[in-house]
């Protein structure tokens, strides 16, 4: 992720100093103070390129069109969340200041619009248990796809029938990623079955603060796939599914094992070198840098800031490597980050982090899948072809005494 200096980011843009002062005010372009001299800035250089190639493609639909899909404009409408200068918000509410106080269930009632009973009157389908003792992931998609295959697709359904689904389909997650639950404690919120599985009690708190700030992100990876498949009027259990298999790609997910890898390397030679990888090639690890936040991910700000206040300190190599990431490069720590740092400093399984993420966008899914449900328009974008020459069939050659026979064209197209 390298940095620019303003004459170089003028002679990329092709613009007036005020116009690229103005796209750093809009947080279109992130800017930090020169370490080499604090009174002039530099400027982040795939901002600017992405600023560059928008200014020059912005006749052409197609150029508009594929921009849209790397970090660009929003392509579909949603009332839900989004990210707007810094901060996150579920349906024009806070996130950040919500967490403080709210659980899982009230961000589902916010965001599906509706109170369904807690646990569900309708008991989650269970054709087949997966096995206790495979991974988190494993249970969860199997018990997704069982549920898929029988459950009532989505359109046509009436309205007040969603959200009893949605929660039913929580459910189902839930019982698959935590694992078995004492009966009495069903009811509880699923912040405190996840702490008490983990025999992390002192954790809840946190546990339940990441599950609000995890809830959604605008139209991520998981959450557009989710959409997709919603729009093709499939069950909410099958939308759920495309949402977590998108989700466990290593990109998206599966980025916070990536983080706890680099921990590891930082632990054994020290910051320098884990970082050094990535310093050098200038693509830092999922662990740092977010396009939506450039003064810093506020759902890591908040995360690492109460477990600095709960226990006074970050575990062993996440303070080297925060401040080396800054220092360096100018970046911020993420959200995986701080869901690492949790999970080392309470002691979580291996997969803790990801059950965290799952479980909390598993609301932010339904709520997405309902959406797209009610605005009843199919997802399908058109490809831009850009491969090799289409070849021209051979023109048929007709008997000059003979006359073509016409041909019948229906009106009605597939």
């Amino acid at each position: 992720m390298g940095w620019i200096t303003a004459e170089q980011a003028l002679h990329v843009l092709q613009v007036r100093p005020q116009t690229l002062y103005a796209q750093v005010s809009r947080h279109a372009i992130r800017s930090r103070p020169d370490p080499a001299d604090p009174r002039r800035s530099l400027y982040h250089a795939q901002d600017v390129q992405q600023q560059a190639a928008r200014r020059a493609g912005r006749r052409r639909d197609q150029a508009i069109a594929a921009a849209t899909i790397r970090w660009g404009d929003p392509v579909l409408d949603t009332g839900l969340s989004t990210v707007s200068q810094g901060r996150l918000c579920f349906r024009g509410r806070d996130a950040v200041a919500w967490s403080h106080s709210a659980t899982l269930e009230e961000v589902a009632e916010l965001l599906w619009q509706a109170s369904p009973a807690w646990p569900p009157a309708t008991p989650p389908r269970r054709p087949c248990r997966p096995a206790p003792e495979a991974p988190a992931l494993t249970r969860a998609l199997q018990a997704l796809a069982e549920r898929a295959a029988h459950d009532p697709a989505t359109l046509g359904a009436p309205a007040d029938t969603l959200a009893p689904q949605a929660a039913s389909v929580l459910m189902t997650v839930a019982e698959a990623l935590i694992g078995d639950t004492p009966a009495p404690a069903l009811g509880h919120p699923l912040h405190l079955r996840l702490a008490r599985q983990w025999g992390c009690p002192q954790a809840a708190e946190l546990i339940r603060q990441a599950l609000v700030l995890l809830a959604d992100h605008e139209l991520n990876a998981s959450t557009f796939a989710t959409r997709v498949t919603a729009s093709t009027g499939a069950a909410l259990s099958a939308c759920v599914l495309s949402g977590l298999a998108t989700l466990s790609g290593p990109l998206h997910g599966g980025a916070v094992a990536r983080v706890q890898a680099l921990v590891d390397t930082a632990l054994a030679h020290g910051a320098e070198a884990a970082l050094a990888p990535a310093l050098q090639s200038g693509r830092l690890y999922p662990a740092f840098g977010h396009p939506l936040y450039p003064e810093g991910d506020v759902r890591a700000q908040t995360l690492l800031a109460s477990l600095m206040a709960a226990s006074g300190r970050l575990p062993p190599g996440f303070a080297e490597l925060q401040a080396l990431a800054l220092q360096r490069a100018g970046e911020h720590p993420t959200v995986d980050f701080a869901l690492a740092a949790l999970a080392r400093h309470h002691g979580w399984p291996a997969d803790g982090p990801f059950t965290v993420f799952a479980l909390s966008r598993c609301v932010g899914w339904l709520a997405h899948a309902i959406e797209q449900v009610q605005q009843g328009a199919l997802i399908r974008p058109r490809a831009r072809y850009v491969g090799p020459p289409l070849v021209k069939p051979p023109e048929a050659s007709v008997p000059s005494n003979t006359h073509p026979t016409p041909r019948l064209v229906s009106r009605w197209h597939p």
